[in-house]
């Protein structure tokens, strides 16, 4: 059987959001800024996602600008509300230690060009909330950034109560939902969110296209030069086939979200269930504001490059943590942000889960992961120093 686990670092791009690319690689295939009348047709697609999308956001269609996926968002919004508070000499931005790299390493940038950051630590329940963020305002505060949900380990943050304090403040804040949009309600308006990222392959929508919303009263600053598309702040021709897809996609996912949900949440809860068995391992993130297709744990003993290795040769394609750090030999940073030590984050396994699986699929990895944990352990020399009693168990 195979097993496709790995949703939040993709999903499979749908037949719906396909079906809606296709005609714009060979009928409308005009460039939208074009005046003549292939090109104008093109406009009116265009358009036309950009209302679609708007209308799933709870915003206004000016307020959306195309780009090319959650990073490039993630860096524009982040770079927009810094550039608007040095000129006020406000310089101050409120984050959080387990964000997204798009946004950390954009405020690494933004300290060697003279902005201090607050990170805030996570909490026992690994997640934030809004009185820490309260606390940590200041007078020259520019930037409160949180994203909605973790990528790693599903927590999902108190997105609402956050933005209200932020709008108290009168501080801009903006949030990386690209693991939120499409599985969890969102309504710019209603939740306060001034700024949001999202990408489309998320949501079985193609790769390489995303959105950021900004809110009307806020000048986005240009992390590119070149023409007037997207009313001059993101140039470059627009990715139509790619943002046809992605519109047609959201509308499915928004479309059956409490069905999908549903199916999703109750595949996850038998998943943690069964695998909080094995001895020895411990559930990451926000046990009960969760996303609903998302499921880490850290085993104790074990190397997560390893048992991923094992696991894909038995037809289960997961992963340890984020995509976007796969290669890299260290622990994952949102694990160490919780307080798991480092030899406990190296033995990390992420599985999110889509509509697409099914119960078989779930009690096949029920299947395989306890023989692959007991495996690994038994050729671990850390294991048969915890099993002989010469290191402590670090896990319950």
């Amino acid at each position: 059987m195979h097993v496709y686990a790995d949703n939040a670092a993709t999903t499979r791009v749908s037949k719906t959001a396909l079906d809606a690319m296709l005609p714009y690689f060979t009928e409308i295939y005009g460039n939208p800024s074009s005046l003549h009348s292939v090109g104008q047709e093109a406009k009116e697609a265009l358009e036309n996602a950009r209302e679609r999308i708007a209308g799933h956001l709870g915003c206004q269609p000016r307020e959306i600008y195309f780009t090319s996926g959650g990073t490039e968002s993630d860096n524009m919004a982040i770079r927009t509300a810094a550039a608007l508070g040095a000129r006020k000499g406000k310089r101050h931005i409120i984050s959080t230690a387990f964000e997204h790299h798009a946004v950390l390493h954009t405020l690494k940038k933004l300290e060697k060009e003279g902005f201090e950051v607050t990170l805030l630590s996570v909490k026992d329940d690994h997640n934030i909330t809004a009185d820490q963020v309260r606390a940590a305002l200041r007078e020259d505060t520019c930037l409160v950034t949180c994203m909605f949900a973790n990528n790693e380990i599903g927590s999902v943050l108190p997105v609402r109560e956050i933005g209200a304090v932020c709008k108290e403040a009168g501080v801009i804040f903006h949030t990386d939902a690209v693991q939120a949009v499409g599985h969890l309600p969102i309504h710019v308006k209603d939740d306060n969110i001034d700024m949001l990222s999202l990408s489309g392959h998320k949501f079985h929508g193609p790769r390489g296209v995303g959105v950021l919303y900004i809110r009307r009263g806020i000048a986005p600053a240009n992390l590119i030069e070149g023409g007037g598309q997207e009313r001059g702040k993101r140039p470059g021709t627009e990715n139509l086939p790619g943002i046809m897809g992605m519109a047609a996609a959201l509308d499915d996912a928004i479309a059956n979200m409490d069905a999908h949900t549903a199916h999703v949440t109750a595949l996850r809860d038998k998943l943690i269930a069964g695998l909080s068995k094995i001895p020895h391992c411990v559930l990451n993130g926000d046990p009960v504001d969760r996303l609903p297709g998302n499921v880490s744990f850290c085993f104790e003993g074990i190397e997560g490059e390893s048992l991923l290795l094992l696991l894909d040769a038995k037809g289960i394609c997961a992963s340890s943590g984020s995509a976007c750090t796969s290669g890299s030999l260290d622990p994952s940073h949102v694990l160490l942000a919780i307080g798991r030590p480092h030899e406990i984050a190296h033995g990390s396994l992420r599985l999110s889960l889509c509509a697409d699986n099914t119960d078989e699929e779930i009690d096949h990895i029920l299947a395989v992961v306890p023989q692959v944990v007991e495996y690994l352990r038994k050729m671990s020399p850390v294991w048969k120093d915890l099993e002989a009693g010469k290191r402590q168990y670090i896990t319950p």
